[in-house]
């Protein structure tokens, strides 16, 4: 018998911090004005996605103790963009990034329920920690934490979280005009947590939302990462996006879920996948290229290379050769804020093996930077692209993509207009939404609340509508 086809998901990623984005091509517009989240949002909802993701940048990265100016910088409020989307928006996920290191369960808990509850049940949390004090500066907190402890406050973080989210049944509201009753329990939302990180009490003052609590997402690709995910998350972003590797990722987190009494579909993989679309496989490769030294320009290579060497490099050409002197090592970076700095642990041997690349293939540092740095994931026409995607997800590389347009707002279009329609021909890809919550589009039951004694089920006092089955 052959297997069955996997149904593909996809999600849009709202560019703007990340390395992609191409913010000075004039088909760009602003990362900040909301019209802008509208027509992106709106184009995922009409191309029938699961939900939209928004990163989270909580300060400007410095070079050189400067803002840098050649990426985007700065990023709205997260809820209060989401929350304004889920009055433009029926049925679109909304997925945001918000830290376990700097806030506080209880504030979070109850901006996720509210969100849930506004949106009709179409909140995601993508639960993150922060790994630099330069971005702890903003914050009482600082950066104090060591990776262990981060970790470990955030699986308190969101273990406390989530007990706030079923301190409501979902049956406490009578709302008896003719009684006068509206709560059948006083003492609806009580709750009580004790533990190394948080001693807090009271009562939640969110009933419970449509999804019970908000649907889990978490990034980590450490170890600590992966077990995290499988214990605690209902997706987790992939960095892997080619055959061998993702099937890789794909097999060690699902083969994780077991111990602990989770099913391998309790946990979507989902990578994030940039994309160049041309009316031939030709004319996309040269498409790509044109797209790849518009994301590294002089400028930009030059503050890339920084990244290694550690040390002003502004006197050099970027169409001219390597430098000649070697990396500052030290814990002092001229790049903060930054993630990619923690990828090169051995600056000296990432030059040495730059400087023999770019030797044996006559490449500049611009050069270098535009064909060691991340490249489009699906580059081809819209049928190549369908079909690589659909045998990606097929063959267990992942459950689908998050794609990360290069412009903004209108980068995602294309995609929506020409590779949907193919996916949906084959039959891997919705032509409808089915159900009204972000655990339905992805095929996640509801969670469990706590049983009452009087056989009252977690599913009471929902709509009909929100009843999603496993």
């Amino acid at each position: 018998m052959s297997k069955p086809l996997k149904q593909i998901h996809l999600a849009a990623h709202f560019p703007g911090v990340n390395n992609t984005t191409v913010w000075s091509d004039p088909r760009a517009g602003s990362h900040i004005e909301f019209s802008s989240f509208v027509h992106f949002a709106q184009t995922a909802e009409r191309a029938k996605f699961d939900f939209l993701f928004l990163a989270e940048g909580l300060r400007l990265r410095e070079q050189g103790g400067q803002i840098y100016d050649l990426d985007v910088v700065g990023r709205p409020d997260t809820f209060t963009v989401l929350a304004a989307l889920a009055a433009v928006t029926e049925h679109l996920g909304l997925t945001g990034t918000i830290n376990s290191t700097f806030n506080e369960p209880y504030e979070v808990a109850r901006q996720f329920a509210s969100l849930d509850h506004l949106s009709g049940g179409r909140s995601a949390w993508n639960v993150v920690t922060s790994w630099d004090a330069f971005t702890g500066e903003n914050f009482r907190r600082g950066g104090f934490l060591p990776q262990e402890e981060r970790y470990s406050r955030a699986k308190e973080f969101l273990a406390t979280a989530n007990e706030l989210f079923d301190s409501w049944h979902g049956d406490e509201i009578v709302a008896d005009q003719e009684t006068g009753i509206f709560l059948r329990d006083a003492k609806a939302g009580s709750f009580v947590h004790t533990g190394k990180h948080f001693d807090i009490r009271g009562q939640f003052n969110v009933p419970r939302s449509p999804q019970g609590r908000p649907v889990i997402f978490q990034a980590g690709d450490s170890e600590e990462g992966r077990e995290f995910a499988a214990a605690s998350a209902d997706a987790i972003f992939s960095r892997y996006a080619t055959l061998k590797e993702g099937q890789a990722f794909y097999t060690d987190v699902k083969s994780r879920l077991a111990r602990y009494g989770r099913r391998t579909d309790q946990l979507l993989i989902l990578p994030a996948a940039t994309f160049v679309l041309g009316d031939t496989d030709q004319e996309a490769a040269e498409l790509a290229r044109e797209v790849r030294r518009q994301q590294v320009s002089g400028a930009t290579a030059i503050k890339h290379l920084e990244f290694v060497w550690n040390r002003d490099l502004s006197a050099y050409d970027p169409e001219g050769p390597l430098p000649d002197v070697d990396p500052v090592v030290s814990e002092e970076h001229i790049s903060r804020g930054r993630a990619q700095v923690r990828m090169y642990r051995d600056p000296i041997a990432v030059a040495r093996e730059w400087r023999q690349l770019a030797e044996a293939n006559k490449w500049s540092i611009r050069d270098l930077v535009i064909n060691t740095g991340n490249r489009q994931t699906f580059v081809g026409s819209a049928a190549t692209v369908a079909h690589t995607i659909n045998d990606f997800v097929q063959a267990d590389v992942s459950d689908g993509f998050i794609l990360v347009p290069h412009i903004t707002p209108g980068g995602l279009d294309p995609f929506a207009d020409k590779v949907v329609p193919l996916l949906q021909e084959r039959g891997v890809f919705r032509t409808d939404y089915e159900g009204t919550t972000l655990r339905h589009h992805l095929g996640l039951a509801l969670p469990h609340s706590r049983l009452r004694s009087s056989g009252g089920t977690p599913m009471d006092g929902l709509r009909g509508d929100q009843r999603v089955a496993s």
